[in-house]
């Protein structure tokens, strides 16, 4: 899977009509419809504004919006172009200015795609892992054992505390959860504290 961490825009023309793509990303459904409020400020006299959102990596929740379009013709085609490219925390708004001529049913389609298709390849994905935090502190009498685990683990440090022990919070990719779990139970007994976090996710650089 793969997100964006900046907002990406393209521009494309068909039959005197004007599509205006927009990828932005979220973490949740509420910061997409804000999105689409501010775009839909941006554009006061456009003809349409459709779009698609993908969100949360764990348990991913979908939804498409054809704004006045014939069903099926925006939102759809644009959900598609997100599906396709394994895009997950965005929301893409193809904002319409209508030429005069009437596209039909497969040209919109082929617009509003084509206009999704367009902005996300103007954009820079990163990869998204979906992941399950947890939380340990030991003493740096563990570190040798901890250094073993992270490599064998791929963990994710998320953020490390370093006083009289050592506090650190990891995040474990969900397909090595278990695997993660095998390994723990030779020296859980040892560490001064475990605590299982929720299910989040984190961006690649």
């Amino acid at each position: 899977m793969f997100t964006v961490t900046e907002i990406f825009q393209s521009d494309y023309r068909v039959k005197g009509s004007k599509f205006l793509g927009y990828i932005h990303p979220v973490s949740d459904i509420r910061e997409a419809e804000n999105v689409m409020d501010s775009v839909k400020n941006e554009h006061p006299t456009a003809t349409h504004h459709c779009y698609a959102y993908l969100i949360d990596p764990n348990e991913p929740a979908e939804f498409a919006n054809d704004d006045g379009e014939p069903a099926g013709t925006a939102g759809l085609p644009i959900l598609n172009a997100l599906r396709s490219s394994r895009l997950i925390n965005v929301v893409l708004i193809v904002v319409r200015y209508y030429g005069g001529t009437k596209l039909g049913k497969a040209g919109l389609i082929e617009a509003y795609g084509e206009t999704a298709r367009l902005t996300i390849r103007n954009s820079d994905p990163k990869k998204i892992i979906p992941i399950q935090t947890f939380i340990i502190e030991y003493d740096y009498s563990l570190q040798n054992q901890i250094d073993k685990l992270k490599n064998d683990i791929n963990l994710i440090e998320l953020n490390a505390e370093y006083t009289e022990s050592v506090k650190v919070n990891y995040g474990c990719p969900l397909e090595e959860l278990q695997k993660l779990e095998g390994h723990l139970k030779a020296f859980r007994h040892l560490l001064k504290h475990f605590e299982s976090g929720e299910k989040s996710f984190h961006i690649l650089k």
